[in-house]
């Protein structure tokens, strides 16, 4: 009999607790499988741990990690992890009911043929504020171009993990978590299932635009050479812009009037601005880094929660 579990971040989705458990517990009933559901309420300001305390005490099969504050999904899905290390394989998804659990079936089917890996992408952004799939489809073009394991558009956490998996990637000690780019890069045989994307019904999604910038940024950081190459492209950009215009003062080419003047002095000041920002951020990642800091903080568990 294999141990299996669902691990199910959640942040303020008390609406959606209990739509997903009856809807995910229908693709959890195998005779060689035995499922738990492990919720991990990332500091939720509503009542989400209410309802995932009513269901473990309705059903003993569903867990939980309360964390003391926000951490965010990174985190909390790296807590459910470290607390799932006897399991022999587990799946992550979101209880906001966006990506279907009926997948589940396929995924185990894709697991049973000897995939270690069965991720989830959805296939287009239709439906999805159209500003946020613009960055998004920048934020995949640039990554895949600066590194040695690209990503697919529109590839989620959603995704089956083979115990071996789980091992390999609780290994890597890095405090900033881009856990798709961490499961790219670890290797082992993997498969792609593709779905629709499905928009959310109950609630509100917690990830602002400053959020998912903050996340693309940690990604890019971590996996991604562009933050390197970034300050050398603004600084010869802003070095550019100053031998033009004394190029062209001193061979009297153009008459520089103080407004082309003033308006080269302002894209200098932006070019150097974006310069500082990107060596101010990576000096601050490295910092973060050498700190060593906790991950998360767990404020409360249900039983029989370990963390090996």
């Amino acid at each position: 009999m294999k141990k299996a579990r669902l691990i199910v971040p959640a942040y303020n989705e008390q609406e959606n607790i209990s739509l997903f458990y009856e809807e995910a517990t229908k693709y959890l009933k195998y005779d060689d499988i035995e499922f738990d559901i492990l919720f991990i309420n990332d500091g939720s300001k509503d009542k989400t741990l209410e309802e995932i305390i009513k269901l473990n005490k309705k059903d003993k099969s569903v867990k939980y990690i309360s964390l003391s504050r926000n951490f965010g999904k990174e985190a909390a899905m790296h807590a459910g992890l470290e607390s799932s290390r006897d399991k022999d394989f587990i799946i992550i998804i979101d209880c906001d009911l966006q990506q279907p659990p009926q997948l589940i079936t396929e995924m185990i089917k894709h697991y049973r043929e000897g995939y270690k890996i069965v991720y989830t992408r959805s296939k287009s952004r239709k439906g999805e504020p159209k500003l946020r799939t613009f960055f998004a489809n920048i934020f995949y073009k640039i990554y895949n171009a600066y590194t040695e394991k690209p990503l697919d558009n529109g590839a989620k956490d959603y995704q089956l993990m083979d115990k071996i998996v789980v091992d390999a990637f609780l290994k890597i000690k890095d405090n900033y978590r881009f856990i798709k780019g961490i499961f790219s890069w670890v290797g082992y045989p993997r498969k792609c299932i593709e779905y629709d994307f499905i928009p959310r019904q109950h609630g509100k999604s917690s990830w602002s635009f400053k959020s998912l910038v903050k996340y693309a940024f940690n990604g890019m950081n971590q996996f991604s050479t562009i933050l390197l190459v970034l300050p050398v492209i603004f600084f010869f950009m802003g070095l550019l812009l100053v031998v033009a215009d004394l190029v062209l003062y001193f061979t009297n080419v153009i008459d520089l009037t103080s407004m082309i003047l003033s308006l080269h002095m302002s894209l200098l000041f932006i070019v150097l601005s974006i310069f500082s920002y990107v060596v101010i951020y990576l000096l601050y990642s490295n910092r973060k880094q050498i700190l060593n800091r906790p991950i998360y903080l767990v404020e409360e568990t249900s039983e029989d929660i370990t963390f090996e």
